[in-house]
């Protein structure tokens, strides 16, 4: 049985430095990523395409949609403990989980805390998890207010 979420926003960040954009939608290229987002377009097939957050998570650290530098922040419980391999059908664009986003010092730079080491300690487990963009229909959209439906890998034959 597939577990139901949703997106809540969609940020795309056009270069390293610059901030992530609010956006109502974003159009997924398969093996690259979101379309005007900067992760993905050094070489295509890497594992840090798409970044997924809980809202949970941000409403702890009282952050806003954006703040960890995620292209699309979500209402799905537990998608931190979505394995490596797990899909994930979100609005026209299939997404398979590559692994958990491990945190560093920077985001808590960026975010301008005044123990950036904190945060990073406190965001171990919680960062959301990257996914790489494997296949597309129709427009290939992703847009606010999508439904995200969770398959969970079949375990591998003995």
């Amino acid at each position: 049985m597939a577990q139901i979420g949703t997106v809540l926003s969609i940020h795309l960040q056009p270069a390293r430095d610059a901030l992530p954009r609010l956006v109502e939608e974003a159009r997924a290229l398969i093996a690259h990523g979101l379309e005007g987002d900067f992760h993905g377009k050094v070489k295509p097939n890497t594992s840090r395409q798409v970044l997924l957050v809980d809202r949970r998570v941000l409403d702890a650290l009282g952050f806003a949609h954006g703040a960890l530098r995620e292209q699309l922040t979500v209402d799905l419980p537990d998608l931190d403990a979505a394995p490596a391999g797990t899909r994930l059908r979100v609005g026209d664009v299939d997404l398979e989980v590559s692994g958990p986003c491990e945190p560093c010092e920077v985001i808590g730079q960026l975010n301008r805390v005044t123990d950036p080491e904190a945060l990073r300690q406190t965001l171990v487990g919680r960062r959301g998890i990257l996914a790489r963009v494997v296949g597309t229909t129709g427009g290939g959209r992703i847009r606010r207010g999508d439904r995200i439906e969770v398959v969970v890998p079949t375990p591998p034959a003995p």
